[in-house]
């Protein structure tokens, strides 16, 4: 832990961080299922408050800014924003975010893979939890999310472990997201105008989705850059597990959502397996 972090005033941020993280899946599902604005407007909306707050920011830290990032990463920020936005028509906060986070944490180990690391039994076992837990997931039955939607997610979680690839090693984490969001938002306009025939919105749709992009995303996401030079690797990878977990609960609380016995039991699977992941990682590297 970093001596320029009070525990105290970490751990704070730490939750407000988690709970940023878990909101967005909240306010995307409150938005396309209880009021009129269609996927295309909220990621519309959601991308530039989200701009919109990262600029802020910046400024406050800095007089001038020149944006970061880059038109590559802006493409998978996009790609995550959209299918995130349209496989919340028909999944819950729940599933949605369980499919999201497995799908982050399997591309990111996959990388892993393709760059020629090499797991233990134990880890493979628990990536082999994981997976079992998506496909299980998907598998069509009563309980079984549309494949659609679920399949949307999927990408969306591929596309954002993308973009945190791409965004490993930046010294300027959240200069560059803004940077990011900016370039944005020229191809959410875009989707905009191809969806044009079924462009609509409300007042409560548009404010779900500016609350999404600038508290749950902007400030969500300046916030986790701020803690993340507290914390060690595996550390911040073992907080994210408590995401799905956190939203699960606020969906049955706040959106009267169920909890299916499938989804219990790929919840066990997913965030079991990669704890498992995790938990190995960290014994292998001190053995070293």
């Amino acid at each position: 832990m970093s001596a320029k972090q009070h525990p105290l005033r970490l751990s704070l941020l730490i939750a407000l961080a988690m709970l940023a993280f878990a909101g967005n899946s909240l306010l995307c599902r409150a938005a396309l299922a209880g009021t009129t604005i269609d996927p295309a407007a909220f990621t519309a909306l959601r991308l530039f408050s989200g701009a919109l707050t990262l600029w802020l920011l910046v400024l406050m830290h800095q007089r001038q800014w020149r944006p970061g990032g880059n038109y590559r990463s802006a493409l998978a920020l996009f790609a995550y924003a959209a299918a995130f936005s349209f496989a919340y028509t028909h999944l819950s906060a729940a599933t949605g975010a369980l499919l999201l986070f497995g799908a982050v944490q399997t591309t990111m180990i996959g990388f892993a893979l393709w760059q020629g690391a090499r797991f233990n039994g134990l880890q493979t076992l628990g990536v082999g939890c994981a997976l079992a837990g998506l496909v299980g997931l998907l598998l069509p039955g009563l309980s079984a999310p549309p494949l659609l939607q679920g399949l949307l997610m999927v990408s969306a979680g591929v596309a954002w472990g993308i973009y945190s690839l791409r965004g490993r090693g930046a010294t300027n984490a959240t200069g560059d997201t803004a940077g990011n969001f900016v370039r944005a938002l020229p191809m959410a306009l875009l989707l905009c105008l191809l969806w044009r025939d079924q462009l609509q919105w409300d007042l409560p749709g548009a404010g779900y989705a500016i609350a999404s992009g600038a508290l749950a995303s902007g400030l969500g996401y300046a916030i986790w850059y701020a803690v993340l030079p507290s914390l060690q690797a595996a550390t911040a990878a073992t907080l994210q597990l408590s995401v799905p977990v956190i939203t699960a609960v606020l969906g049955v609380l706040l959106l009267d959502e169920p909890l299916s016995l499938r989804l219990l039991l790929a919840s066990i699977a997913i965030l079991g397996g990669v704890a498992l992941f995790i938990w190995q990682g960290r014994v292998v590297a001190a053995q070293r």
